[in-house]
């Protein structure tokens, strides 16, 4: 088994490699390498952002319903060369029946190409199913629908149980199961006997008739994944795609019978043709990929709510059982009733006070205050790559599951990446009624903040009751040429508790602080200082602070090894409570009357840890 996964790797690479020759530089070529071999690191997050929008990002890879076509095709082929027993007189059809050539013909193709697919879950499920009605197709029994999806989710958990962690699988099968409930042994073509009879001859009106009845298909099973899936769409990802139908209606034939049998032409055909083919198949994904930028650009693409609760979400489920009952059902549309709870779900807000959220976003600053009508963003997290960063795996994911559709301030502390690296992100992805930074005048973000405005000490706001002072830079250190000298550091008090956030101030911008006021300085909850940096938190700057509770926002195993052991040192001697988002995920800090905190790996303790939770 060994040996066959490593062949299979390497036609995988092999196949990357030709297809990424022959088209060098070109836009979309990771969605073609991505319908070939399932391989998709090479579609940028941009493009990931337009497909989920519009609904179509099950499309971009080996889907069930790519796998079933080429089965189909293959399965096919295979049917008609066997019945004319390959064009000799070997009588093949009087030894095996056609059918179940064409069976086991398709279900070896299909085999192929989910091992070239890596065996995704999707692709998995798919395999399975044809598996079980091929082998029932060779014993000669009929097989149960039902009996068949039941059988291929207990088959996908035996080989992988974690299987059931993905949403992918549970997007997959009930998708599925979706699509039978609402047409298995329901759907009956209604005839009228008299036109048939006399348009019995006439083959156009035959292929009328059959486009008909295909189109009505394909409706019917649009509809009823489009409806079927709301629920569990709105459980796991916080919004649907309200142009998902539309997207569908023009995405799935052009890729599914189009674009993919091209990228498989192009894949294994001569030099010549395979070029013709890939290119062909890759102007069409950029046409299509033209048009659902202009769909997801739309203000009614997407609603958004806050993930909704368990009961809400078995109450919606339940109402989607009923809209897509048989006809005949009394009020099948009461069932939409159902979907209102989720629907109509807000934000959750502190009803006092404010609430403090440091994600564990690696090694950088990113922390979310909200109070009861507010909500400011306080850096941004670090860049990961060209495509990547803290706000579009972290921050732009969070902010949608709690149904936060706008910021009233975005605060970006200073110019350094771990602080600003996903700043360009947040801009883009969600509105901001305003922008404060202490970015020097060429920086190229500043063109992008909208009503930007500089971070200066004796800035001042309130906002629900809630004191917003921002302590640094002064003009002395506007201008530094060092970003950590001009980290903009705030300090926001809610009666007698307070948070000091500092950004990366060091030793000397520690000491200008004091000299200006340490009584300004108080606070219950202390953002450290540059992570816990060994030119940072100084005793005297600790002993003003004099802070309840120590946020270290910290990657794992960093390279800087922040906290250093002497810094943190001085923090536990004084009794000061440690937190790090690197042990404890994200840590939720309310400031009311009181301070209580909550730590994400706590509240959600995988059962694989040992240790006891920090």
């Amino acid at each position: 088994m060994p040996e066959l996964g490593a062949y299979i790797g390497r036609a995988r690479d092999a196949l990357r490699a030709r297809l990424q020759h022959a088209l060098p530089d070109a836009e979309y070529a990771g969605v073609i390498v991505a319908l070939v071999i399932g391989d998709q690191r090479g579609v940028s997050q941009s493009d990931w952002e337009v497909f989920n929008r519009t609904g179509i990002g099950h499309l971009v890879s080996i889907s069930g319903l790519h796998i079933t076509m080429i089965a189909a095709l293959f399965g096919g082929f295979a049917r008609w060369l066997w019945r004319h027993s390959f064009f000799t007189r070997a009588n093949l059809p009087l030894m095996l029946p056609a059918q179940k050539v064409g069976a086991a013909a398709g279900l070896f193709a299909a085999l192929v190409y989910v091992a070239l697919a890596g065996f995704g879950i999707p692709a998995q499920r798919t395999l399975l199913m044809l598996a079980v009605v091929s082998v029932a197709f060779w014993l000669g029994r009929i097989a149960s629908v039902s009996h068949v999806l039941c059988l291929s989710i207990t088959v996908v958990l035996l080989c992988d149980p974690w299987a059931v962690l993905w949403p992918s699988f549970w997007l997959s099968f009930v998708a599925i199961a979706c699509i039978l409930y609402a047409s298995v042994g329901r759907t009956r073509p209604e005839r009228d006997e008299r036109a048939v009879t006399q348009a019995v001859n006439t083959r156009a009106t035959a292929f009328r008739s059959w486009l008909g009845q295909s189109f009505a298909e394909a409706t019917r099973t649009q509809y009823a994944v489009t409806l079927g899936l709301v629920p569990l769409t709105m459980a796991v990802f916080g919004q649907i795609s309200l142009i998902r139908p539309l997207a569908n209606a023009i995405a799935i034939p052009l890729i599914s019978f189009v674009v993919t049998p091209l990228s498989l032409a192009g894949s294994i055909a001569p030099a010549p043709v395979s070029v013709g083919c890939l290119q062909s198949a890759h102007a069409l994904v950029s046409a299509l990929a033209q048009c659902l930028q202009w769909l997801s650009e739309t203000s009614f693409a997407v609603w958004q709510a806050p993930r909704p609760v368990a009961m809400s979400v078995v109450l919606a489920m339940a109402g989607t059982l009923w809209l897509l009952a048989p006809r005949g059902w009394p009020l099948r549309w009461v069932g939409v009733l159902a979907w209102l709870p989720m629907f109509m779900a807000r934000p959750a807000t502190p009803t006092q006070g404010f609430w403090l959220t440091a994600f564990d976003i690696g090694q950088g600053n990113a922390l979310l205050i909200e109070t009861k009508h507010h909500r400011l963003l306080y850096d941004t997290g670090p860049a990961y790559s060209r495509d990547t960063d803290g706000a579009t795996r972290v921050l732009m994911p969070y902010l949608r599951e709690r149904g936060i559709s706008q910021l009233d301030g975005l605060i970006i502390t200073h110019s350094d990446t771990d602080h600003s690296g996903g700043a360009a992100s947040v801009i883009d992805g969600i509105p901001i009624a305003w922008t404060s930074s202490s970015l020097l005048r060429d920086h190229a973000l500043l063109r992008k903040m909208p009503s930007h405005t500089a971070c200066r000490a004796g800035q001042s706001w309130t906002l629900d009751g809630v004191q917003f002072d921002m302590l640094h830079p002064d003009d002395y250190y506007a201008n530094a040429e060092q970003p950590n000298a001009r980290s903009c550091t705030l300090r926001i008090r809610y009666r007698e508790n307070a948070v000091l956030l500092t950004g990366d101030i060091e030793a000397p911008q520690e000491r200008a602080l004091l000299n200006r006021g340490a009584d300004q300085l108080s606070a219950s909850v202390l953002l450290t200082p540059d992570y816990g940096s060994g030119t940072s938190s100084t005793p005297e700057f600790l002993a003003a602070v004099s802070p309840r509770l120590a946020l270290f926002q910290v990657g794992y195993r960093n390279r800087y090894r922040h906290p250093k052991a002497e810094v943190l040192d001085r923090y536990l001697q004084r009794d000061i409570v440690t937190l790090r988002t690197d042990e404890s995920g994200a840590v939720r800090v309310t400031l009311g009357d009181d301070i209580t905190f909550s730590a994400y790996r706590c509240e959600r303790r995988r059962y694989w840890l040992a240790r006891d939770c920090p």
